[in-house]
């Protein structure tokens, strides 16, 4: 059975779809199909079945898969590695969100950078959930950190940590507000501070806000900066209030640099995601950062 048909047929069946998978090998969708005919011709047997967004696979394919695919995943790390591993050390490219694999991530992996024969080198990249997964899935990244859990069979999600958001500000602006009218929905009395976020659309701010006073923040962005540890930053100088991962803000907010305007009995958390294509934790440098990772995160505050 040819190799290139089988590798074909495990990206089509981990991306769910012949569009994704052409795009993934760099091959034109009609190519796709043709190979995956010619391999269910030589099996005498359907594979998928094509609906109108994507294929799903028949058992005849999921049983193929389930079998072919650790053999395929070894290829390609020999391939990729070489022969010679004390030679050829491996690199690990990394994708997240730039504060938490920057004061997170980084710091913990690079403890396997070491030479201790089982070490890697390290590249790191930054962006957003869409952009992250994107990339992994095409196979610019080994490992990404996300905040979004992705779809389909492509990629494989594992829960590492969750991230609770806290509302701050300097404390010179505690005095513009009655604490009384923060007591339950307490949104009004925050509606005249300017606020400190990372985009126009104030994601922090508004999850915050749906999330304990269940409605939408009434105010505009007074400082727009990219970056939470900006807007940290900008919160300490006095700029307006912030909604801000406790971790980012817990030695400002132990300095009282800023303090906490709300304390809400169920605090807001976002949930962070280890992610991988499905099938390349056999790939013993991923493995071992992926494992790596999911034990530091159980100190993290």
């Amino acid at each position: 059975m040819d190799l290139a048909l089988l590798r074909t047929f495990v990206t089509v069946h981990r991306a769910g779809s012949f569009t994704r998978a052409a795009a993934l090998l760099g091959l034109s969708q009609p190519a796709v199909t043709s190979q995956i005919r010619t391999l269910e011709r030589q099996l005498g047997r359907p594979l998928f079945l094509r609906k109108a967004r994507g294929v799903t696979p028949t058992t005849i394919g999921d049983e193929l898969a389930h079998k072919a695919a650790p053999h395929l995943d070894a290829l390609v790390e020999i391939t990729e590695t070489g022969l010679d591993d004390e030679s050829s050390p491996r690199t690990l490219h990394l994708a997240g969100p730039p504060e938490f694999t920057a004061l997170r991530a980084l710091p913990a992996l690079t403890e396997l950078t070491g030479d201790d024969g089982q070490g890697f080198a390290l590249r790191a990249s930054f962006g957003n959930p869409e952009e992250i997964l994107e990339g992994l899935a095409a196979g610019h990244h080994d490992l990404a950190i996300s905040t979004a859990r992705p779809r389909g069979a492509l990629l494989t999600a594992t829960p590492l940590c969750d991230e609770e958001h806290v509302l701050v500000a300097a404390p010179r602006w505690a005095e513009e507000i009655d604490p009384g009218r923060l007591c339950g929905k307490g949104a009004p009395a925050l509606e005249n501070l300017p606020v400190v976020e990372v985009h126009e659309s104030l994601p922090f701010v508004s999850r915050y806000w749906a999330s304990v006073f269940g409605c939408r923040p009434a105010a505009s962005g007074t400082v727009i900066v990219p970056d939470l540890r900006a807007v940290l930053a900008c919160t300490t100088a006095g700029a307006g209030l912030a909604v801000l991962p406790r971790y980012l803000c817990a030695c400002a907010l132990d300095r009282g640099e800023v303090i906490a305007l709300h304390e809400p009995p169920v605090p807001p958390l976002r949930t962070y995601f280890l992610v991988v294509r499905t099938g390349t934790l056999a790939m013993p440098h991923i493995a071992r950062a992926h494992e790596w990772l999911r034990r530091a995160a159980t100190d993290w505050d």
